[in-house]
Parts: C-alpha cells; structure tokens; sequence
C-alpha cells in the first residue's frame, strides 16, 4: 500500500531509512483481534498486580480509621494525575513517535526520542514535585480536608511527590518500549515492583516485624519505591547491549523538532489529562459536603472505577503501538479499524464490570471499610455509576487510538465537555440543596457524554487526512 503522505513525518531527519524490522512488518500484517489480544495480554496480566497495590494501600490505611482513609481520598486524584500524564498522556506521545518513527524505517529517530523522552520526564518530575509540595495544604484544603483529615493527606502526599521523578521516569521507559511493539518487560517490571510495593506498604503503614510504623506515610514510601525499582528495569532492558533502541553517541544532541514530535502529542494529551483529573477533583470537592463518611465512600466506590483505567490502559497501549505503526506505514484504513475494534473490547470488559457492582455493590465495599455510613455512601455510589463504566472504557481506549495515530485535540474537547457539565451541573445541584445521590448520577452523565462524544468522532472522521 502507498505511504500515505498526510501521516509523513516531516521533522525527521532524512537519513538513511532502513528496511522496517521483522517485528514492525509482523504488526502491519497480522489479523486484528488476535494482535490486540497478543499486545494486550501482558497488560491485563500487570492489572492484576497494580489492582492489588491499590486494593491493598486503600486496605492498610483503611485499618488506621476513618480519617487516613478519607486523606487517602483526597490525595487519590493528584495520584491519578501523576499516573495519567506520566504514563497515559506524556507517555502515549512517547509511545506515539516511536511506533511511527519504527513504523517509517526511521531507527535512528526512534534512538534519539527516547533520549528527548528521558529529558521530559527529568523535567516534569521536577515540576509536579514542585508543584506538589508547595501547593499541596491549599489544594487538599480547598478539597474540604480539615483536622486529622488534612494532616493524613499530607502525610502521604509529601513523601509520595518528592519522589515524581522516578514515577515519570519508569512509566517514559515503559512507553519507550511499548512503542517498539515490547509490552512484556514493562508488564514484568511493574508487577515485579508490585510485590516489592505491598508487603513493604503493609509492614511499614502497620508496623509489622522489624519495620516501624509510620501510618499513612509507609504507603507513600512503599510507592515510592516500588516506582524506583520498576525504572531501574526497564532502563536496564532498553541499555541491554543490541537493544535498537538503545542510544548512541550522536543520539544524544537535543533537537527542538525531535522535542515537538512527542510534545504536539503529550501536550494535547496532557491538557485531557488536567481535564479528567479537576473533574475528579471538583467532585470529590461536591461530595466533601456531606462529611468524612460521604468522602471516604465515595473514595471506595470510586476506586474501583479508577481501577478499570489500567485494564484499559492495557487495550488501549496496545492500540497506541499498533495504530501509530501503521500509520508511520500509510496504513491508515487498518489502523482506523483497530481502533474501532479494541475500543469495543474495552467497553465490554467494563460493562461487565459496571454491572457486577451494581448488582452486588456491598462484595467490593466491604473490602475496606465496617463503617455503615461509608458503606452506605459506597453501595449507592457503585449502583448509579456501574452501568455507566461501558461509556468510560469506549473512551479512553478511543483516546489511546487517537494517540497513536496523532488526532488527540478531539478527545481533549469531549473532556472538556465533560468538565464543563460537571462544573455547571455540580453548581446547580448544590445551588439547590441536592441529595448525594444527585452528584452520583451527574457523574454517571458525564461518563456517558465523554464516552459518547469520542464515539461519535470517531465513526464520522476521516483518518487518510489532517
């Protein structure tokens, strides 16, 4: 097929392009679902590990009382962000312009990208453990958080963003991976870090053994961690000797327009990440309203719905590496079709999810707290929003195929109109005195509205042209 020119590459520089290699053309040529399955299957392995790390935190500082794990809930959205950005947003730029890079024939470009990657990452680790430390006491108290409440938050969040860097970094080198086609050796080195992070959160947020108890901040240094060992993995795999995309000596000479191929994605991306993470912020701020006990179940509940984003995480990074290198290829019509196919995947694996905890929604709730008023608040949470998750994965994993082939202003517009539903719509509802149960069904409608409108973009676009 004729390399499309609309998906040409122009800022690369026009060196020698090499034959594409045995993986980029095994990609190009395999049947559809059974390549996502492949490209997703060690992503849905690492969901199991990173789901437990979350179940596992928000059980230990659960076991501290009420108040650590309402601070647990404020800080949880500011964690989502430094995920989201680093790994989902920043990192699906990265992923991005290696696949297309490889995709080409441009090897050499691929080198020099992860070199620009790794500067970015430096950079915004620095910034959000900046950002973080100063600002942290005016963000969780606008949040509502006040007492013991307050102080746990920043028990938590001082040790956990002081340590960014090293967050930004091992999700950049995963991505770098996940864009050659790799998705195994970041799945191995997360969940190995998985099993260093839980028991070392249980046995210094609780005191166990040897270790001292130090509450709420063991969970953070656990993170932390766990962070470290994962980075220190991949870049291991990516310096290997006769690894393709380690760098060479003239790889490392910085180039704006090398900086620009991975930020005109990152950035847009990043913008939809900010979006998505206020949303949840402004309404943790609407349910922090109604008290600890309405906070800390909201917490729960909505947990479970931050818990899907890796398992589409893992679809949709699929989708990035696969769409990107076929779009780098000209392959425009497939990678269209990919998108639509995998994007469908994930919002049936999260309508089953959605649905289970609606029917049951006490199985998942019980799991952290005793308290009747959070459970309350938690069951009700999970029954409204549930069957909404389907629209939430279609989404995301919309979001991630857009990724890959350079279209993301699209999906940042449909979080827009998310954020601004929630805005205005939360207004109301506390304007006029509206029950809790209100602002559950306003996040329902938003999941929907995102889901929706990516959907809908998608199947009227046109991906052979800008």
């Amino acid at each position: 097929m004729k390399r499309s020119a609309a998906w040409s590459v122009p800022c690369y520089p026009s060196r020698t392009v090499n034959a594409a290699p045995s993986r980029t053309a095994h990609i190009l040529e395999a049947p559809i679902v059974p390549t996502i399955l492949r490209f997703a299957a060690p992503g849905v392995v690492l969901v199991v590990f990173q789901s437990s790390v979350s179940v596992s935190d928000t059980h230990f500082v659960g076991r501290l009382g009420t108040e650590p794990l309402a601070g647990l809930a404020l800080v949880f959205p500011l964690l989502m962000l430094l995920q989201m950005v680093s790994a989902g947003a920043m990192g699906g730029g990265v992923s991005s312009a290696i696949a297309r890079a490889l995709g080409g024939g441009h090897g050499h470009v691929a080198r020099a990208l992860v070199v620009h990657a790794t500067v970015i990452a430096l950079a915004m680790g620095a910034a959000f453990t900046l950002l973080l430390l100063a600002g942290g006491p005016a963000i969780y108290t606008l949040l509502g958080g006040r007492g013991a409440v307050l102080g746990a938050a920043l028990a938590y969040s001082d040790i956990l963003f002081a340590g960014s860097a090293l967050v930004w970094l091992g999700n950049t080198f995963a991505s770098v991976l996940r864009g050659s086609g790799n998705m195994l050796v970041p799945a191995l080195s997360f969940s190995g870090a998985a099993l260093v992070h839980i028991p070392l959160s249980a046995a210094l947020t609780l005191g166990l053994g040897p270790f001292p108890r130090l509450d709420i901040a063991g969970a953070a240094v656990a993170y932390i961690t766990a962070s470290g060992c994962a980075a220190a993995m991949n870049l291991a795999w990516l310096l290997r000797p006769g690894s393709s995309l380690r760098p060479r000596r003239g790889d490392f000479r910085l180039e704006a327009r090398l900086f620009r191929e991975i930020l005109r994605v990152g950035l847009v991306s990043m913008a939809s990440a900010f979006q998505t993470v206020l949303t949840a912020v402004l309404l943790t701020g609407f349910v922090g309203r109604f008290g600890t006990a309405a906070l800390a179940g909201y917490g729960v509940g909505v947990r479970l719905e931050l818990l899907q984003i890796p398992l589409v995480f893992a679809i949709g990074q699929a989708m990035v590496a696969l769409v990107g290198t076929h779009i780098g290829a000209g392959h425009t019509a497939r990678a269209r079709k990919i998108a639509l196919t995998g994007s469908m995947m994930a919002a049936g694996i999260c309508l089953v999810i959605g649905i289970a905890v609606a029917v049951a929604p006490r199985v998942w709730v019980h799991l952290f707290s005793s308290d009747p008023a959070v459970l309350d608040a938690s069951a009700s949470y999970l029954r409204i929003a549930g069957p909404f998750y389907a629209f939430l994965g279609l989404g995301i994993a919309l979001y991630f195929a857009s990724q890959g082939a350079g279209r993301v202003l699209m999906p940042m517009l449909a979080g827009t109109v998310r954020l601004v539903l929630v805005i205005a719509g939360g207004l109301a509802l506390v304007t006029i005195g509206a029950p809790l149960v209100a602002f559950f069904a306003l996040v329902a409608a938003g999941m929907a509205t995102y889901g929706g409108l990516i959907g809908w973009w998608t199947l009227r676009s046109d991906w052979e042209s800008r």
